[in-house]
Parts: C-alpha cells; structure tokens; sequence
C-alpha cells in the first residue's frame, strides 16, 4: 500500500510538471524522466512481489490439497482466494483428463515412494478408513496401522496421521 500511495504521488507531481514542461519550462524534462523511472521500478516490485506469493499459493495447492487451513486463507486476500480456485478447479480438470477413467492425481506422490506400504501413526480420532481391498480400519488416536503409501499421504499432510520411521 504505501508503494502505491508513493507511485500515486510520483504520477500526480510529473502530470503537474508535464503540463509545466509543455508551456516551455524544458528543465523539468530530467525530473519527470527520473520520476518515471522510480514509477516503473515501483511497478517491477510490485510484480515480482505479487508473482511469489502466486507461486506460493500455487505450492498451498500441492501441500496441502484443496481445502485450505482457516489460518492460511485469513491470510489471503479475497483475489488470492479467488485465484487459488481457479488454479484448485484447473488442476483438478486436467488430472480428470489424463489417466483414464478414473483419472490420475498427480498431487499423491510428491517424492518417490521408497516403499508402498508404510507405518503410520494417528494423531487424532478420524473414524473409519477403507484400504482398497474392502477392509475398513477405526482411525483412532495413537493407534498405529502398516497402510498403503498412496491412501494415506493425504491424510498425513492433514495432519490427521504421521509416518512412522523406524
């Protein structure tokens, strides 16, 4: 905000000095020159700071999938939240896309698993938990289960388990 206030002020003093420089004071011509170019490196900043926190809402996407934590978005502002949207839908088209019917979702394996199966630990009561061949496992608090890598990392970036190493 106080980037733009200062880039308002710069253009407001050069429109003033340019309806001066055109009545004849030719003096004035190295002031707005300069003005302008303290308005085009504002602008440049500007940019670059708004393209990191895309890139950075971008990774939210990846990290987290696609519900952002309340402490997160209190963050955003209502175009950020508005973007990442728009980025959650794209994404989620494109993995219907490819991968046949099902789809494939690409946010699963973010590093390559080293084993498909690992030990997780539960850090708070989800509830039930179906594995693919129909078994449903009781989430509970500090219980301990050896689950199929790409059905729980999910819930380990939620916070809801936590890989065990050993």
């Amino acid at each position: 905000r106080q980037a733009l206030e200062e880039m308002r002020a710069l253009y407001e003093r050069n429109q003033a000095d340019v309806s001066e420089a055109k009545a004849g004071r030719m003096d004035l011509i190295f002031l707005i020159r300069f003005r302008h170019c303290c308005l085009l490196r504002n602008q440049r900043c500007l940019l670059a700071y708004l393209y990191d926190r895309l890139l950075r809402i971008r990774a939210l996407r990846w990290e987290y999938g696609s519900v952002l934590p309340n402490t997160i978005q209190f963050h955003m502002s209502a175009e950020e939240v508005e973007w990442f949207n728009r980025y959650k839908k794209s994404l989620a088209t494109y993995m219907r896309s490819v991968g046949g019917e099902e789809g494939l979702d690409l946010t699963q394996d973010i590093k390559p698993p080293k084993s498909l199966y690992i030990e997780v630990r539960c850090l708070r009561d989800h509830g039930e938990f179906e594995v693919d061949d129909g078994t449903t496992i009781l989430l509970k608090k500090n219980s301990q289960h050896f689950l199929p890598r790409w059905k729980c990392e999910q819930l380990i970036r939620q916070g809801v388990l936590e890989h065990v190493l050993s």
